[in-house]
């Protein structure tokens, strides 16, 4: 059994090390980020659905499920889009360090989301953050509309999480990893042809293109989603997000070694993402014990 765990471990590594290369290859990618979106939300779907039909998965889901999935589908392409505009007016380093700011939004946003009150340190890391970003907006004042985008995705990002921590204890994750991505690809598509935007340049993309997409929708996508979804078995949620954090390291190293020294920021800003990285940590490691202490004091005394 150690080494079942083990294997996860190693295992759930690697799927971060994938997510954390998903903005390199959004990097690589030369066509805008609404077209790289569509293509990779299609592609992704229609993998997906072969699996829940090989795995002869039930497709129907009730209607209010339905509109919760269609939002979901709608926030997470908005989450796509700005998240890689980012990258294009930026660079990764800066999408990746920003972003990392979503686990705490999402802190900030779960109150709201659950009717509950807002606990105090929750303030204060997130004054801790802000300093984290004001440090990242006063040192790379070039990338400022980049640092926007990702902040913007962050935001939808953790929006979309408060909306799939509810489908989640209704539906399969593939199921709704499909409706998502398939609600996504129709609402953009809408605002493509609203904008004239199909035409057949859109569809003319290089066979570099093809391929790094296929890789996005494939392997960044489809297969790590489910993946991740399959080693909660064997390891503790807390453990898969504490480990999540990692995802702007390996990003931005990945960035640093493959893209040379387009993502070679000034020391002050690696400085101002540590500040948000490990805020994101000690948030997650509070409310951690928060629970613990919760669970202890609810047992009978001996």
């Amino acid at each position: 059994m150690p080494n079942v765990k083990l294997n996860n471990y190693l295992h759930l590594h690697f799927i971060v090390f994938v997510w954390g290369f998903t903005a390199v290859i959004g990097k690589l990618i030369t066509i805008d980020a609404l077209p790289l979106v569509w293509y990779r939300m299609l592609m992704a779907s229609l993998i997906i659905l072969a699996y829940i039909l090989i795995r002869k998965f039930q497709l129907r889901v009730p209607p209010k499920t339905l509109l919760m999935l269609i939002l979901g589908g709608i926030v997470v392409s908005l989450h796509w889009v700005t998240f890689f505009m980012a990258i294009k007016v930026s660079n990764v380093s800066i999408a990746l360090a920003t972003m990392s700011t979503g686990a705490f939004f999402t802190a900030l946003l779960e109150p709201f989301w659950y009717g509950r009150k807002m606990v105090g340190y929750e303030v204060v890391l997130g004054l801790i953050v802000m300093l984290g970003l004001y440090i990242m907006f006063r040192v790379e004042t070039d990338f400022f509309i980049g640092i926007l985008l990702a902040l913007a995705s962050s935001l939808l990002s953790a929006t979309f999480s408060l909306i799939n921590g509810k489908l989640t204890q209704e539906q399969r994750p593939s199921v709704i990893s499909f409706y998502e991505l398939g609600s996504g690809v129709l609402f953009l598509s809408v605002f493509l042809i609203y904008s004239g935007s199909y035409d057949h340049k859109f569809f003319q993309l290089s066979i570099n293109d093809w391929l790094y997409i296929f890789i996005l929708a494939s392997v960044c996508t489809a297969y790590a989603f489910i993946a991740s979804v399959k080693i909660l078995k064997y390891i503790s949620p807390y453990t898969v997000m504490l480990t999540n954090n990692l995802e702007p390291v390996y990003g931005i190293l990945l960035g640093v070694v493959l893209l040379g020294d387009s993502e070679k920021m000034k020391p002050l800003f690696y400085l101002g993402a540590l500040l948000v990285l490990l805020t994101v940590v000690a948030n997650g490691i509070l409310k951690n014990r928060n629970k613990l202490k919760k669970t202890t004091n609810g047992l009978p005394s001996h």
